[in-house]
C-alpha cells in the first residue's frame, strides 16, 4: 500500500501542484481545504503525514495543528507546514505546537518531497524492526517495532520528532550532548533545523515525560553546551 498524504491547502494551482509530484513519487494523495469539517475528514483519511498550509479559510494552520495533536487517531502523524510566513516567531510557533517541519514559500517541490520521504523513512515502524524490539531503561520501555515508548506503563502521546529524540537519549544515556550534535544524529542532513530548533523540541519533550518540566529530572540542561539525559538512582 503506498503511503498517503494529506494536503491542506486551499489553492487549487498549489494543491495541484503537489498532487502532481507526491503521485509521481508513488505516493497516495487527497487535498482537504482546510474548512470547518477538516479533523473529521482527516480521522477518515488516515494519512501518514500531512502537509499543511499555515493560511486557510477558516482558521490557520497552526489552530489546526493543535487539533491533529490533540485527536487520537492523529496525534503522531507527521506534520510538514507550508507557508510563506517565513519569521523565526512563526517557524518556533510551528515546532512548539506540535510541527516536525516548515517549508516556506516559494519552494522547490522536489526537495519538499525529499522531507517528506525523510519524515516517513524515519516514522516507519517496519524499519524500526531490525534495530532491536524493546528495550529499558527506568521508567521508560522504548518499542521501536511498534514505534512507541512508555513511561510508567503509560504510552507517551509523541510526535514522530519527539520520538526520534527521545529514542536516541534513551540509548544514549548519561553524557551530554551538544546542540549541533543532536541535530546531526537525530534530524540529520536536513538543513531547515536550527539550534533553536532543538530547545524547542526539548521543551516539548519535557513537557511530556517530566512531572516538573521547570525543573526536570531526566532531561537536564548542561549549561553552555547542551543537554544530557540520565535516570536518577532510585533510593
Amino acid at each position: 500500500m503506498p503511503k498517503k498524504i494529506a494536503i491542506v491547502e486551499d489553492e487549487p494551482e498549489l494543491a495541484s501542484l503537489l498532487e502532481y509530484n507526491l503521485a509521481g513519487q508513488g505516493f497516495g494523495t487527497r487535498v482537504f481545504p482546510g474548512t470547518q469539517n477538516t479533523i473529521a475528514s482527516l480521522a477518515d483519511y488516515r494519512p501518514d503525514l500531512i502537509i499543511l498550509d499555515v493560511m486557510l479559510p477558516d482558521a490557520d494552520g497552526f489552530h489546526l495543528c493543535r487539533e491533529v495533536r490533540r485527536h487520537s487517531a492523529l496525534g503522531s502523524v507527521p506534520i510538514i507546514f507550508l507557508t510563506a510566513r517565513s519569521d523565526e516567531v512563526d517557524r518556533v510557533l510551528g515546532l512548539e505546537i506540535g510541527g516536525d517541519d516548515y517549508v516556506t514559500k516559494p519552494f522547490s517541490p522536489r526537495e519538499l518531497v525529499a522531507r517528506v520521504k525523510a519524515h516517513l523513512r524515519r516514522g516507519d515502524p517496519v524499519e524500526e524492526v531490525a534495530a532491536n524490539g524493546a528495550s529499558c531503561r527506568g521508567p521508560f520501555r522504548l518499542d521501536r517495532a511498534a514505534h512507541r515508548v512508555y513511561q510508567d506503563s503509560r504510552e507517551l502521546p509523541l510526535t514522530s520528532t519527539e520520538f526520534r529524540l527521545l529514542e536516541f537519549f534513551l540509548t544514549h544515556p548519561g553524557r551530554a550532548y551538544s546542540r549541533e550534535q543532536l541535530l546531526q544524529e537525530v534530524w540529520g542532513e536536513q538543513h531547515f533545523v536550527t539550534p533553536r530548533t532543538v530547545d524547542v523540541h526539548v521543551r516539548r519533550l519535557r513537557e511530556r515525560i517530566e512531572q516538573k518540566p521547570d525543573t526536570p529530572v531526566y532531561l537536564t540542561t548542561v549549561r553552555g553546551f547542551g543537554y544530557r539525559f540520565e535516570i536518577p538512582d532510585q533510593d
